[in-house]
């Protein structure tokens, strides 16, 4: 991989980038961050929908970001990638992935010529014909993968590879969570939340929920009959711990900790599920980053309703940074850069 790599993080509003220096050394150099809106409808849930707005907008990420490479990082995380249990005999890595389609068509909701397949081993084992390895398989709809690179290369980019956000976000928060058990790390971003089990930082399980802040903030939105801009204030002032002064005040609140309640059960029913088919493999805690990590109380009440111990993740603990950028900086906009941080760094486990 390059010297210097740029992770992109496409969303629904905004397209953020950060171009690191080092990637694959133990403590990377961020170099640049910048971000542009993007046009309504142009991308949904991370996908790019029109090939050439997304384009315009990379163009003027670059000129704005005055970023020094082409080489890109684009990330998939939504309901278009899906993670399974998979478990083949035991071969070289690339001869595993070479014998996926012809293993997991039952596994996979499309036709396999319609699916980028990976192979993530995560240990080995013995079977009943012999040695095998344990993984993850990852499949993501190949339109949707096709259509981020394409936006890219429209724009004069240079994609060389394409990661799986839960993953890339996992890799980075390693060094915080390595020889600590199996903790779970919870991504909540702004379409959807991602919960990956790791063990001592390798990944176990992934599953993407396919709720997250916007989502919160648009039913707040119609149950107050407000616009998504005062939902959206009232969610950050008022979180789920606020105190309330007006009758309006109180009902606020309430839609607020009905619906955050909502996205916090189905994360404990997520770690449930995983605590049920592997008994012997306690988790001990959770490792929460993202947008999600801001909102007054969700830490603590992600802990109450998880009924397990809830940390800060800090993806940024291994980052070091360029003149100019102070930790400050980073510190203030670590929730909204850490997917391409993560994205940009990721080769380093590749």
């Amino acid at each position: 991989m390059a010297k210097n790599i740029v992770g992109i993080d496409i969303g629904a509003e905004t397209i953020r980038a950060v171009e690191v220096a080092d990637a694959a050394k133990a403590q990377p150099t961020i170099l640049r961050v910048a971000e542009v809106p993007v046009p309504m409808d142009a991308t949904k849930h991370g996908e790019v929908l029109e090939a050439n707005t997304v384009a315009t907008a990379f163009r003027e990420l670059w000129s704005i970001g005055r970023f020094r490479t082409k080489d890109v990082v684009l990330g998939m995380g939504n309901q278009r990638v899906l993670s399974r249990d998979l478990t083949v005999p035991r071969a070289p890595l690339a001869q595993i992935r070479e014998s996926l389609p012809f293993q997991v068509q039952d596994m996979l909701p499309v036709p396999v010529v319609d699916a980028i397949l990976d192979f993530y081993p995560t240990g080995e084992g013995m079977g009943d014909a012999g040695p095998v390895v344990h993984g993850l398989l990852v499949a993501a709809i190949k339109d949707a993968v096709l259509a981020n690179v394409r936006a890219a290369e429209l724009a004069g980019l240079n994609p060389v590879g394409v990661d799986l956000i839960p993953f890339a976000l996992t890799r980075v928060l390693a060094p915080r969570v390595a020889g600590s058990g199996t903790v779970v790390i919870v991504d909540c971003g702004a379409n959807t939340t991602s919960v990956v089990v790791a063990h001592d930082g390798v990944p176990k399980f992934v599953r993407i929920i396919p709720t997250g802040g916007d989502d919160v903030t648009k039913t707040i939105a119609a149950r107050l009959e407000i616009p998504f801009s005062d939902a959206e204030a009232v969610k950050r002032h008022f979180g789920i711990v606020g105190r309330t002064q007006t009758p309006d005040d109180a009902r606020a609140l309430a839609v607020t900790r009905e619906t955050v309640g909502e996205l916090m059960t189905s994360i404990r029913n997520t770690v449930t599920y995983y605590a049920n088919t592997r008994p012997d493999d306690v988790v001990r805690g959770v490792v929460l980053v993202g947008g999600g990590a801001s909102l007054p109380g969700f830490r603590e009440g992600l802990g109450d309703v998880s009924g397990l111990p809830v940390a800060l993740g800090d993806p940024f603990v291994s980052a070091r940074t360029a003149r100019g950028l102070t930790p400050e900086l980073l510190r203030e906009r670590s929730a909204s850069i850490s997917v391409a941080w993560s994205l940009a760094v990721g080769g380093r486990a590749a």
